[in-house]
């Protein structure tokens, strides 16, 4: 008798956890086939038109995909080699007939002149930073702003030096339309990809290290400084940007920092390492009006080691951004670099385990990730409020399942700012989450949270909360603010 109870009991358990919504009932993710007998470690991905996807290889190749759209394992697009040869290009743009590339030492752009599917013309259009052969002095680069120019963040030589040989190592340049080269922001140190958001915000991913405790993403305002003084001996080089700022001091924090150095910029988004990944890298905003599903301007956020793809909300309070960083999406074939919404909605993803190796095993991959038409109960946004947090919700939530503070768990930490490798976490609390109010149509939840703290991540846990009438869990009931700024009342 009591194995009859023994195996109904295991048998309920799993009707009950095969009942539970997947990431792949909304995203699944799609293979590529790419070029047979080519070592393709994709490192941009652009639309052209007529529905043509072009990948950059970081290995110096272009090609350009028919059918790319429709294409899966069994089914491979109609592959073109555009160009061959080029300096590890990490970021494609195409405007005005011409592929714009960002190349370890320039941005150069290329065109098929005679309509032959090969590029013939090949053209550099800023080049006023400093190579000597370092295997990390990579360059990434955006598409085009509004005011048509480029975005350039540079790897320090080494992940920690600043040449002689190399000038403005660790900056931020424009590359603007008619070909200058613009020292913009300073302060970098491995970036890992970049980005533009909604509003034509520039957004970079910058790698745990020297003066990074943690990973994280962070927003190029214009002559701003983003914490790691190494390549700003390059100062003495330009009067774009100003005085060289004075020196942050190691072992010390961010928030304390800032007060001193006023143009060092806080990250908007920590992403705690080994929670969130070890190297995020390129930068998406999902402009596809509601095409990807229920998060209209988010940014997605690749992830090489992990491989993966985050979500994060972002806010404006007293004039920085800052917000909330959620898991997304697991399970991509090699390490992600890159990620481009189409305007169908197709995100299209790239990249490699090579270097640092991945939890996805290829060496290389192309993929593409669909919205199955389904809305996964997920947070929505997450709001600083001067006493709390403000969840939204993708759908109504068992008010219930909202109201109990007790189901909450908040943990608050930081990380050292320092010139030695990464940090631990450090300065940890517990802030106490004493009010749960949800809102009246069920859609969001105000958290009233004593132990608020400048400079914090604020990790949330929501495990109990469930959807209303579907008895289903948050997909991803985790939440990483970052708080630089507690708004006023």
């Amino acid at each position: 008798m009591k194995a009859i109870q023994a195996t109904t009991a295991l048998l309920i358990l799993a009707t009950s956890l095969a009942a539970q919504p997947t990431e792949a009932d909304y995203y699944p993710i799609t293979d590529i086939p790419l070029p047979e007998g080519e070592t393709i470690e994709v490192s941009g991905i652009d639309i052209l038109p007529g529905n043509k996807v072009a990948i950059a290889s970081r290995r110096g190749d272009i090609w350009v995909a028919d059918d790319a759209f429709s294409a899966n394992a069994e089914k491979a697009p109609d592959w073109t080699l555009f160009a061959r040869g080029l300096h590890e290009v990490i970021g494609i743009a195409w405007k005005d007939d011409w592929l714009y590339l960002t190349q370890r030492p320039e941005v150069s752009r290329i065109k098929d002149s005679d309509g032959d599917g090969r590029a013939d013309i090949f053209e550099t259009v800023g080049d006023g930073w400093g190579i000597n052969g370092d295997y990390h002095e990579y360059a990434f680069g955006t598409r085009h702003d509004k005011e048509g120019n480029i975005w350039v963040v540079l790897c320090l030589t080494g992940s920690g030096g600043a040449d002689d040989k190399s000038p403005f190592r660790g900056w931020c340049m424009r590359v603007t339309p008619d070909g200058q080269t613009v020292p913009t922001a300073y302060g970098i140190r491995s970036p890992g990809g970049i980005g533009l958001n909604h509003l034509g915000d520039v957004f970079y991913c910058d790698n745990q290290g020297l003066w990074n405790g943690s990973s994280s993403l962070k927003h190029l305002a214009k002559g701003s400084f983003q914490g790691n003084p190494t390549g700003n001996k390059y100062f003495a080089l330009t009067d774009v940007l100003g005085a060289k700022p004075p020196e942050p001091k190691s072992g010390s924090r961010i928030e304390t920092e800032r007060k001193k150095v006023p143009a060092l910029i806080p990250p908007p988004i920590v992403l705690p390492h080994g929670k969130m990944g070890n190297s995020p890298a390129g930068i998406e905003c999902d402009e596809t009006n509601g095409k990807f599903g229920p998060f209209s301007n988010q940014l997605f956020v690749s992830e090489q080691t992990h491989s993966k793809v985050h979500r994060v909300f972002l806010e404006k309070v007293n004039g920085y951004y800052q917000g909330a960083a959620f898991p997304f999406l697991k399970g991509f074939g090699s390490g992600n670099i890159v990620a481009r919404f189409a305007k169908d909605g197709s995100m299209f993803t790239g990249g490699t385990n090579r270097g640092w190796g991945s939890h996805g095993k290829k060496p290389f991959s192309f993929q593409r990730v669909n919205w199955t038409g389904k809305v996964p109960f997920e947070i929505h946004e997450m709001h600083a409020r001067h006493d709390g947090f403000e969840l939204t919700f993708t759908h109504p939530a068992d008010p219930a399942s909202l109201t109990d503070t007790t189901k909450y768990l908040m943990e608050a930490y930081t990380y050292i700012y320092q010139k030695g490798y990464g940090s631990p976490v450090v300065d940890k609390s517990t802030p106490k989450i004493t009010a749960a109010i949800p809102g009246k149509d069920g859609r969001s939840v105000r958290l009233v949270v004593e132990g608020l703290i400048k400079g914090h991540v604020h990790e949330l846990h929501t495990p109990a909360i469930r959807q209303k009438g579907k008895d289903h869990p948050l997909l991803h009931p985790v939440a990483y603010y970052t708080l630089n700024e507690i708004p006023s009342k």
